[in-house]
């Protein structure tokens, strides 16, 4: 039976007092919005962050609302206390109770999600797990995907004697065009049989109409593996908007969860296409845990995981999202009109979130864009970070949170006008 958000927080609400983003929500007026700055100040007092730096990097892992943290601490706590005793004998039931919560949340079922460290040991378990490849048959990725889940296509292509079909994503993208351009790519490239997607691309923030390219894909006789690292919790979607059958999601980034924390998902009916890992035991060998072995885990952090979860629905998905959004349009638009800067997400909404970098006119190279983040935090005291391994060249990005403001939005805008003139 699939879960509803509903169904989620009646779970939650007895694990949990009240927490900030309730408070909040039961004191926005309604129709509150994206620019409703009282409610979104109510929210970020909820976190405890460095004061002293205009953080526009929260790209790497999102930091935990003050209510987690305490839920956190105190898990470790009595994880420590109780030691062995807690792992043997509570444990697997406060195991599936978390689990049941999560799939709630994702509009999964239990038997389709297991929970891992990060997107990243979710997803190198499903390329290397992944056993429907032939000798001459080939794996299509993208420059904007994940370096990391590159080389394990690679690995895979390599394990599984097929050849490697690499493609740049066009600068500017819209959103037919890239349906067009996977369709192509794919026409052009029959022998592909398994096609890695990035939702929202770590490099430059792009979110891809995966659930299009999905289904195309798939009319193809395409598997795809997607990497929802970035997306959920910065975007408002559940498991079938993504529409893949295997999917590697991240809960210590957008969801706010400790870090160490996300999710493997493999659609029901899919389990055998990915092998179990070597290393998994016997009694796994038929879930999706077994696709993956992470041995002994932090166990406060995933018994965390219902806490990030009901501070992420209390604030709302969509709120959430839109928020984002309008924080990262507050740099963006005035940005727009500058002709040495050039902002590498389109502004259809469709095709970003939060995450959105940039370049300076002629700045390509990874020392030339290290050189730029640089000036903003020496100059403007704005930290960003640069990225590399865009076909078209090296970039900056940047990534605003929940505890961001609009003025740190327009203090970059205003800084970029600088530093391009």
């Amino acid at each position: 039976m699939k879960h509803t958000r509903r169904t989620l927080l009646q779970g939650a609400a007895a694990l949990t007092a009240p927490s900030f983003a309730a408070s909040a929500a039961a004191k926005r007026p309604a129709g509150a919005a994206s620019d409703d700055e009282a409610y979104w100040r109510d929210i970020a007092k909820a976190y405890d962050v460095k004061k002293d730096v205009i953080n526009l990097e929260n790209g790497y892992w999102g930091v935990m609302a003050r209510p987690v943290a305490e839920r956190y601490l105190e898990n470790v706590k009595r994880v420590n206390h109780d030691n062995s005793y807690f792992a043997r004998r509570s444990w697997r039931e406060e195991h599936s109770a978390v689990l049941a919560q999560l799939a709630a949340a994702l509009g999964a079922e239990e038997e389709e999600i297991a929970i891992t460290r990060g997107a990243t040991e979710a997803l190198k378990g499903l390329i290397a797990g992944y056993n429907k490849l032939e000798p001459g048959e080939a794996v299509m990725y993208a420059d904007l995907d994940y370096p990391e889940m590159i080389a394990m296509m690679d690995w895979r292509a390599a394990k599984s004697e097929c050849a490697v079909v690499k493609v740049a994503i066009p600068e500017p993208s819209t959103h037919d065009g890239l349906v067009a351009f996977y369709k192509k790519a794919l026409e052009d490239n029959p022998s592909v049989k398994l096609l890695l997607l990035t939702h929202i691309s770590n490099r430059t923030g792009l979110a891809i109409p995966v659930k299009e390219i999905v289904a195309m894909a798939r009319g193809r006789g395409v598997d795809c593996i997607v990497d929802a690292a970035h997306s959920w919790g910065q975007m408002d979607f559940n498991a079938d908007d993504i529409g893949a059958d295997f999917v590697g999601y991240n809960l210590h980034k957008w969801i706010g969860a400790p870090i160490g924390a996300g999710m493997i998902y493999i659609r029901k009916g899919r389990l055998a296409d990915i092998s179990p890992d070597p290393g998994a035991p016997d009694y796994d060998q038929d879930s999706v845990a077994g696709r993956i072995h992470t041995g002994t885990v932090d166990f406060a952090a995933i018994l965390t995981l219902p806490e990030a979860l009901k501070f992420h629905l209390d604030v709302g998905p969509a709120a959430k999202a839109a928020r984002f959004s309008y924080l990262r349009n507050l740099w963006v638009e005035p940005v727009r009109g500058l002709a040495r800067v050039d902002a590498l997400s389109p502004d259809d909404p469709r095709l970003h979130a939060g995450i959105t970098s940039f370049r300076l006119a002629g700045k390509t190279t990874p020392e030339e864009n290290a050189a730029i983040a640089k000036r903003l935090l020496d100059e403007f005291n704005i930290f960003t970070v640069h990225r590399v391994g865009v076909a078209a060249g090296s970039c900056v990005r940047v990534t605003p949170a929940l505890y961001n403001t609009p003025e740190d939005s327009l203090a970059l805008a205003k800084a970029l006008k600088a530093v391009s003139g």
